[in-house]
């Protein structure tokens, strides 16, 4: 599950390699483009982290979904396709804690 604001550039849709696509578990444009200093110095990591969190919270619906799948056998892969050069330091591992707890609660 590809789970980036913006579909990877150059890549042809015979040529990806993900069955879905949710832009909307990816940082929304205003964060994806302070993380990637677009015209400005990129924010650190930890505050990268808050407003991450703090976006997904407004798609809890989402992460539950995503939950309910894994607890239903189905094993999901986040993909991401922007410029994290470390999984540690990608939404993706953010999102991931977010769905094992949601798992840990049930």
């Amino acid at each position: 599950m590809l789970v980036t604001r913006y579909r990877p550039r150059g890549v042809a849709k015979a040529d990806e390699t993900w069955d879905e696509w949710d832009p909307a578990l990816g940082p929304s444009v205003e964060l994806h483009a302070a993380a990637y200093g677009k015209g400005v110095l990129a924010i650190p990591w930890p505050t990268y982290r808050v407003l991450y969190l703090r976006e997904m919270r407004l798609r809890k619906d989402r992460v539950a979904a995503l939950a309910e799948r894994v607890m239903g056998g189905e094993t999901l892969t986040l993909l991401c396709s922007s410029a994290c050069e470390r999984e540690s330091r990608c939404h993706r591992s953010l999102l991931k804690e977010l769905i094992e707890v949601d798992v840990a609660r049930r």
